[in-house]
């Protein structure tokens, strides 16, 4: 019986209680630039890669619910970033090569970079305008290879233990509530109301 094996309760509680971990561990004042750099923000853009890639758009989309304006990278509607604008970047290890090289274009275009990462000694963590560092409670991402596919078919993506949360599970979990955790807070600070958010939501769907 799988019952024997594991209990996937109790891994649920091991997970919850290491990003709860993380939120304890996590720099108020990062988290409050964060916010601010939004607040300042022209446009928002978003990027990352994989299961990162997913946090980052379901980010974007509570923007948008926000009446922010908001774009993922690399989608055909995505108009083009200038000064004022700011990328809000999300990435585990700090060195997924993608995301390295759209913040590198970010620069020399007078964009503005967010990272949200484990690993903020990193290319993108020194690129970065604003860092949010999720990894105070799991060890830093270390890969050999930049490219986020490479990492996946080799095994280097890894997070704590392989037998628990592989392939960065910690940090995404950790990034995706605290980029909700965000969006909580702007929605305090625009003053928007429910109201505002389910009219501003889907209905063609």
């Amino acid at each position: 019986m799988a019952e024997e094996c594991y209990s996937i309760i109790d891994l649920m509680l091991l997970m919850s209680e290491k990003v709860a971990e993380t939120a304890r561990s996590l720099d108020q004042e990062q988290a409050a630039g964060f916010v601010d750099h939004l607040l300042a923000a022209r446009r928002v853009y978003v990027v990352g890669a994989g299961r990162s890639g997913l946090v980052a758009r379901a980010f974007a989309m509570r923007l948008c619910h926000l009446g922010m304006e908001a774009y993922v990278v690399g989608e055909t509607i995505t108009p083009a970033l200038g000064e004022g604008d700011t990328l809000v970047a999300f990435s585990g290890s700090g060195e997924t090569t993608s995301v390295v090289d759209f913040s590198e274009t970010v620069k020399e275009l007078d964009g503005r970079i967010c990272l949200i990462t484990a690993t903020p000694d990193s290319q993108l963590g020194r690129m970065a305008d604003c860092v949010v560092d999720l990894g105070a409670s799991t060890p830093p991402i270390r890969t050999s290879s930049g490219q986020y596919e490479v990492r996946q078919l080799t095994g280097e993506y890894r997070s704590v233990s392989p037998a628990f949360a592989p392939f960065g599970t910690l940090y995404e979990t950790a990034a995706l509530i605290f980029s909700d955790a965000a969006l909580s807070a702007l929605m305090e600070l625009k003053h928007c109301s429910l109201e505002e958010v389910k009219g501003r939501l889907a209905n063609i769907q």
